[in-house]
């Protein structure tokens, strides 16, 4: 059988993932508040009131994926044996580049934020490259789902039974 994850595991995968679509729908937010400042203007009260979503939220995504990140190398004993095949490979290093492009997303997004905004750029370079990520994962679930027709999308979403 299939190893599941526990339900922390779970917890937080979907935690990140209802967060994620948050830091998109409000990024833009941050460079028109800038701009108003920039300008000697007052920035729009939306748009402050996004900023502010978009920096809480970024930074408990990067609480909740060095979480997962602790929890996968410390509970999980999949990474102490060799992948099996070329897609075995190919999903573990998928999920460590997310964890390290949302670890370090939310890492510049901080740096961005509270220290020096020239780094701004690259956490924009950052959100595109979790886009890809985020598009071969869905690829990757609906793959395994409908042509696979295997039980590993039921993993995340199924939490890990006790033995009785």
């Amino acid at each position: 059988m299939t190893t599941r994850y526990s339900l922390s595991q779970i917890v937080l995968h979907w935690a990140v993932a209802v967060l994620i679509p948050i830091q998109y729908w409000t990024g833009g937010s941050i460079e028109r508040t800038h701009h108003a400042v920039h300008m000697g203007l007052s920035p729009d009260p939306w748009d402050v009131i996004q900023h502010h979503v978009h920096n809480y939220a970024g930074i408990t995504i990067g609480a909740l994926m060095v979480a997962r990140f602790s929890l996968r190398v410390f509970h999980r004993s999949d990474l102490r044996h060799p992948a099996k095949s070329s897609a075995d490979r190919l999903a573990r290093a998928m999920h460590f580049a997310f964890y390290a492009a949302i670890i370090a997303q939310a890492a510049m997004g901080f740096v961005a934020s509270y220290f020096w905004f020239g780094i701004a750029p690259v956490h924009v370079l950052g959100s595109r490259v979790i886009l890809a990520l985020l598009a071969l994962h869905i690829a990757a679930a609906a793959w395994h789902t409908f042509v696979w027709r295997d039980e590993t999308v039921d993993r995340m979403i199924f939490p890990r039974r006790t033995p009785s």
